[in-house]
């Protein structure tokens, strides 16, 4: 199995990538967010790792609210949280074009690569979470979890969108 095989570049249709990246990005973002309610990703005594990295980089995290059916609720976090979602689809179906096998386990392989580097490898070594090692094993569960059926959620738009504008099926079809 080459994983590193191409499709061919005549196949490839970058607007539809991205307009399903676009789409994929942000309604995963709430998928993401709603596997947090019932497998919190971390113990009530950590900071957000979001929140870690807006004050890290000199922002007023506190001010960053508004008010929503009376509810604090903090836009700078949210925001880090979607803008993170929607980069990331718009890089996995574009990439998806070009290198069909991103898309192994239907975005599985790719989300646990994220959720290493990112849980694994960036936070920690930023001082946003503790290492991997660290972490409570519920917390691992939490993110590997959530950041599969993200990433299932980015797989299924990509898919769907692509295909109702190209009219083809995937570029290493044809």
């Amino acid at each position: 199995m080459n994983l590193f095989q191409t499709t061919q570049a005549k196949n490839r249709h970058y607007i539809a990538a991205m307009w399903a990246g676009f789409w994929g990005g942000n309604i995963s973002s709430f998928v993401k967010w709603g596997t947090e309610i019932p497998m919190p990703p971390r113990t009530p005594d950590r900071g957000i790792p979001p929140r870690e990295m807006l004050q890290d980089w000199g922002f007023d995290v506190a001010n960053m609210t508004y008010t929503y059916s009376e509810h604090l609720i903090n836009w700078g976090v949210a925001g880090i949280h979607h803008v993170f979602s929607i980069v990331f689809a718009l890089f996995y179906c574009v990439v998806a074009e070009i290198f069909p096998k991103i898309k192994l386990g239907q975005g599985l392989v790719f989300s646990l690569l994220v959720t290493i580097m990112f849980h694994g490898v960036l936070l920690p070594m930023n001082g946003w979470a503790p290492p991997l090692w660290d972490l409570p094993m519920d917390e691992i569960i939490s993110e590997v979890f959530g950041h599969a059926v993200w990433m299932w959620t980015i797989e299924i738009f990509r898919r769907d969108i692509r295909n109702r504008i190209t009219k083809q099926p995937d570029a290493e079809f044809c």
